[in-house]
């Protein structure tokens, strides 16, 4: 498949188009056709608005975006544009059409993107799979008998594939990261504030999920980072702007860093060769390019620290139950096990537990940031083993139906029944949760492809602000021919 969204970035496509020698209306119906054609294979978009998009592009006014009208797909979860489906993938709400464009999306606007469609997410975005019942599993395009990743998983397959330059994601505990390890693509989740949040929701999980996008180009992630940023003062979070843009300083990679590596996870669980390779890897690299890194692990309590994120996920989920006023019996029917599970887990959290979880959370920054004081990065695999096979079972079917029944357990039951029924998938990616719930910035990057034909990705974590310092190494690693991109013709 060659196609301009395919062999350009999407910089490239703005200087192409304000040069007259590319149509933004052309480049919209471009991509329609690309969905169109390819979708059956991947399962990755859900819904297109092709009429809305083409008219977008026909009235574009040109005062000088950071992009020239270049088409994205947005994720369809947490990126709601008025009119459009909001589904969160759920048959909860599948007939639910979004009332106002978020704060974010118009962000995108204003920066000059064109929404063309949605992506393909898993229920409310609690996996690190895109399997939804409502819309299907997404196919991973490096090989479709293997997922993508979740939960942005469908927006990683499109980059993947290289549909599109861009295409939008969101990160709650990796949901950025991990598709694109398992997809080939650059993953870049902000510092907490970074970006526009609200109206309506404005914690995202309590801070730890963010937007942001899946790209395949670090001038495009630097250049649209640059584009969105802000400082919200409505916001409960914020990051100070950075004194220079992104894109400007993207060279200016300090010749002296420390940096930190880790081949070893958070939670104690096996880590494959072949993430360990793909670290061990970009440390001969560094070593090559004068960088001296360490090995030496963060200073966290890695189950403690996912024990409290669980916690937090089943009493965001029990709220978002409460706010919808809907009986049980509808919402048990309409959701998976899952969804049911941490709904009704999360009513037993109480406000000690809850205040306790986000207390440590503070800590956590707080050491994080002492230790990113002393080391200015820390490499990690993104995720610990490659991307799981599409009839991979992650969880039990005895586990399955103690879910369906949950509420037969009491709390402390229900709670463990919670960590035990993810561990399998938290065994795939224990490297992620942590800069969610530290609020630091972290970049996932397609640096390694096993035997398997497999991509894996290596990440950066940095201190909150630091993005800079991310895309700097990733301007690094792509200059010197490190990325790891699926090329088809």
């Amino acid at each position: 498949m060659t196609t301009n969204l395919s062999t350009h970035s999407a910089t490239e496509l703005s200087e192409l188009i304000r040069q007259g020698k590319l149509d933004r209306v052309a480049l919209v119906q471009e991509l329609i056709d690309t969905v169109e054609k390819h979708n059956p294979e991947l399962n990755a978009v859900t819904t297109l608005w092709g009429d809305r998009a083409l008219k977008l592009a026909r009235n574009f006014n040109d005062t000088g975006q950071p992009f020239a009208g270049v088409p994205i797909l947005l994720k369809g979860l947490g990126q709601s544009f008025k009119g459009e489906p909001d589904t969160g993938s759920s048959n909860l709400l599948k007939d639910y059409k979004a009332t106002s464009t978020n704060n974010f999306v118009r962000s995108f606007i204003t920066a000059g993107l064109i929404p063309v469609g949605e992506t393909n997410a898993p229920e409310f975005g609690f996996k690190n799979v895109t399997d939804s019942k409502l819309y299907g599993n997404a196919h991973n395009p490096w090989n479709t008998d293997y997922q993508p990743g979740g939960s942005s998983g469908g927006s990683a397959a499109v980059v993947g594939a290289d549909w599109l330059p861009i295409a939008g994601g969101n990160d709650g505990g990796g949901s950025i990261r991990i598709p694109s390890s398992f997809s080939g693509t650059i993953g870049l989740k902000p510092t907490r504030g970074r970006v526009a949040t609200g109206p309506g929701e404005w914690r995202g999980w309590q801070g730890a999920s963010i937007n942001f996008a899946i790209t395949r180009d670090i001038n495009d992630t630097a250049r649209l980072l640059d584009a969105i940023s802000t400082i919200q003062m409505a916001a409960p979070f914020q990051v100070p702007l950075p004194e220079e843009s992104f894109t400007a300083t993207l060279n200016n990679l300090p010749k002296s860093l420390t940096i930190a590596y880790s081949v070893e996870s958070p939670v104690g669980t096996p880590v494959s060769d072949e993430a360990k390779e793909a670290v061990l890897n970009a440390v001969q690299f560094l070593k090559n390019e004068g960088y001296d890194p360490v090995n030496a692990d963060a200073p966290i309590d890695g189950i403690g620290l996912m024990k409290s994120y669980y916690l937090m996920n089943a009493g965001e989920t029990a709220t978002m139950f409460a706010n919808m006023h809907l009986a049980d019996d509808v919402i048990k029917q309409n959701v998976e096990p899952l969804t049911w599970a941490l709904g009704y887990a999360g009513r037993s959290v109480t406000a000690v537990q809850y205040s306790q979880a986000l207390t440590f959370w503070d800590n956590i920054a707080s050491d994080m940031d002492d230790f990113q004081q002393e080391f200015d990065l820390y490499l990690t695999p993104t995720t610990a083993h490659q991307a799981p096979r599409i009839d991979q079972q992650l969880v039990s079917d005895d586990n399955l139906e103690k879910m369906k029944h949950i509420e037969d357990l009491n709390s402390d039951d229900q709670m463990q029944l919670i960590w035990d029924q993810w561990l399998p998938a938290l065994t795939l990616s224990p490297f992620t949760q942590l800069a969610n719930i530290s609020g630091q910035p972290a970049i996932s990057l397609p640096t390694y492809v096993g035997k398997n034909g497999l991509p894996l990705g290596v990440q950066f974590m940095a201190r909150k602000g630091r993005e800079d310092l991310l895309l700097q190494m990733g301007k690094l690693f792509e200059d010197n021919q490190q990325f790891k991109l699926l090329k088809q013709d």
